[in-house]
């Protein structure tokens, strides 16, 4: 994309670079930033096309602004499309993943005595939604049970299912774990018996290799201020191809839709149908950069370099006396887990934070059925991307251990 590619120095296909990316990222040589799952700090790519934007916006306007970038962001959609294995015509733009999520699933057409399947992990927001549609439209939502290590039970759901379940939205990857769901064994049964996927991506996408053609998946929401390491405010929808045209959003604008006559419209044949015309017109060029650095560093090697840091500081924090790892089985990601004896998490996060180590907390409120399946009232999330180092890794657990 003009105005950011030209200017990008990591290598596509390549071991990471640290010493080169973390250059690129200047506010992780003074702090040890552990909250890529929540917000992540961007490369000073995506921060020079964003302010670079908004003071072209402010010397010409929005309008002509977004008229010279045209280019850039009509290329967008196909690069967030080969970040995720799609095809050009599947993405939408929103501006989050849970914007993104409930255009789908508003979609989606459902019935009295109609079922929706959640897992134990469903994330807050979606939750409330469904259950908005069971007071208006009489479905039934039911929770698919956990297994042990908290990943959706298979064998529970081939029981649960059956040709009344219209829907199944599965999260990938949960907030609150490091656990990481079968999603294409999920899929199978799923339609086997005629029910739609959608998948809830914002912890997976940037930080995994995720390929949907691979998934199967019916459709899938993003966000880019988590792993991919772009603005808040951004996000998107993928909509496998042909599952578009059929289903019609419950918000449609100018963009979606084409007002044909004083009475009639006609919706976009494709994903296009799902994305409203304003937007974050900087903050969806910062996304496009990017995405075009993920694909350059190679989402499998990002994959690989996530994990690794995921897996070593799982290692150190489980060393510490007095401190519960909360992730178990395998495959596991980038997300860590834990609590402290004796300490609340929001304690442990600002006692961190004053040590200069930046972790999140994660409670009840965000993923009731997890948390209270667990016996946990919260805990602390660290989520170490690839600009982390070993030795800031060591640094965190040090700073644990001394709470003690």
């Amino acid at each position: 994309m003009s105005g950011g590619v030209h200017h990008l120095s990591w290598q596509a296909g390549t071991v990471i670079d640290i010493e080169t990316v973390r250059a690129d990222t200047p506010a992780c040589a003074d702090q040890v930033f552990l909250d890529s799952a929540g917000s992540s700090l961007p490369p000073r790519q995506v921060v020079d096309t964003v302010v670079g934007h908004l003071r072209r916006e402010a010397e010409v306007g929005g309008y002509r602004a977004a008229t010279e970038r045209a280019e850039d962001l009509a290329a967008l959609p196909l690069a967030l499309a080969r970040v995720v294995g799609g095809e050009a015509g599947t993405i939408a733009l929103t501006d989050s993943a849970t914007r993104a999520w409930a255009q789908f699933v508003s979609a989606v057409p459902l019935e009295r005595g109609d079922r929706v399947l959640i897992t134990g992990v469903e994330y807050a927001s979606n939750a409330i939604m469904l259950l908005q549609r069971v007071r208006a439209a009489g479905i039934s939502v039911e929770v698919v049970p956990s297994d042990a290590a908290g990943r959706v039970d298979l064998e529970a759901l081939d029981a649960m299912i059956d040709d009344r379940v219209r829907l199944v939205s599965l999260v990938h990857v949960p907030s609150t774990s490091g656990i990481v769901n079968p999603v294409r064994e999920v899929v199978d049964l799923a339609h086997r018996h005629g029910a739609l996927v959608v998948l809830d991506a914002c912890q997976s996408v940037g930080q995994i290799d995720v390929d949907v053609q691979a998934l199967g998946v019916d459709a899938l929401s993003a966000t880019g201020r988590k792993w991919l390491r772009a603005p808040r405010g951004t996000g998107f929808l993928y909509v496998r191809p042909g599952l578009a045209s059929t289903l019609e959003p419950a918000v449609v604008d100018l963009h979606g839709g084409t007002w044909t006559g004083a009475d009639a419209y006609e919706l976009a044949a494709d994903a296009t149908r799902f994305q409203l015309w304003e937007g974050d017109v900087a903050g969806r060029l910062g996304l496009g950069v990017a995405a075009e650095l993920l694909l350059r560093l190679g989402p499998a090697e990002v994959e690989r370099a996530v994990a690794a840091r995921g897996h070593t500081l799982r290692s150190l924090l489980g060393a510490v006396p007095g401190v519960n790892v909360h992730d178990h089985g395998d495959p596991l990601c980038g997300i860590v887990t834990f609590t402290v004896d004796g300490i609340d998490p929001a304690q442990v996060k600002g006692r961190l934070e004053a040590d200069g180590v930046t972790v999140t907390v994660g409670g009840r409120h965000s993923t009731l059925l997890d948390l209270t399946a667990r016996g946990l009232t919260g805990i602390v999330r660290a989520s170490p991307h690839y600009f982390v180092t070993d030795a800031q890794l060591e640094q965190a657990a040090a700073a644990v251990a001394h709470l003690r």
